[in-house]
């Protein structure tokens, strides 16, 4: 993809100037994200979009997230981030249309319940570009996203689908230390390719004590908009707050 090739022009450009730690640092942590879903989906064969609120009676929920990163002194060898975010969504209520979920038709005034997962796995290679009062990131992300859902009918019957693909993304954050150990940052990983576009952005405070052990807060907001990827056209978000603690050496 062009973005893709553009990113990688640019990151092998910046190389000789990049900042790189004076020593190996490993951080893990894990925290918990309140995030709400709003948006629409269906299958490319469907005749209606189907709203994650009004039709599958989805709402607020509280995630779980982990991640590990490590950096190391090489310049021109990326540092490496891993993260999982575990979601789960399910709902049940009374249409007050009808839809098609997957050819399975539910019918007005039916009772319909859903229950859905959603692992996302990013892996994220990123170079430090600045790394003092200000810290610059730029890097590729892998997002592979896995959805299992099922929609039960009252009359109707049971429908079941799984979604699993691998998004390769634009990685980057800015940030800034106005004390030390104590970071204001915003990340963003982005695509857009062929009428989709998939965003993820974490706006977030951390404060890493000295006895090693780290705190962060912020607000994560993530679009998905699919144009028959899978099979799946999607405009789809989910947004809320995050509160996490870590350890980091």
């Amino acid at each position: 993809m062009k973005i893709l090739r553009a990113a990688m022009i640019t990151g092998a450009l910046l190389l000789p100037g990049m900042a790189s730690a004076d020593f190996i640092s490993f951080a893990a942590g894990a925290g918990i994200w309140q995030e709400t879903p709003s948006g629409t989906f269906r299958k490319t064969g469907d005749p209606t979009d189907v709203s994650l609120e009004n039709d599958l009676f989805w709402g607020q929920e509280t995630q779980n997230y982990f991640f590990a990163t490590l950096e190391h002194p090489v310049p021109l060898l990326p540092n490496i981030r891993l993260m999982k975010t575990g979601m789960n969504h399910g709902g049940s209520g009374t249409l007050t249309r009808t839809i098609v979920i997957n050819g399975q038709t539910y019918n007005v005034s039916e009772n319909v319940t859903s229950d859905a997962s959603i692992d996302q796995l990013d892996m994220t290679l990123y170079w430090e570009l600045l790394d003092n009062v200000v810290s610059l990131d730029l890097g590729l992300n892998a997002k592979q996203v896995k959805l299992d859902y099922t929609v039960t009918g009252s009359t109707s019957g049971t429908t079941s689908d799984t979604f699993d693909e691998i998004i390769p993304m634009i990685y980057g954050m800015v940030g800034a230390s106005p004390i030390p150990d104590l970071l204001l940052s915003a990340e963003m990983s982005y695509v857009t390719y062929s009428g989709s576009t998939v965003s993820d952005f974490t706006a977030k405070v951390s404060y890493t004590t000295a006895f090693f052990v780290g705190f962060e807060a912020g607000y994560r907001s993530q679009h998905f908009q699919f144009d028959d990827v899978a099979g799946t056209n999607a405009n789809i978000d989910f947004k809320g707050p995050f509160a996490g603690v870590y350890v980091k050496f």
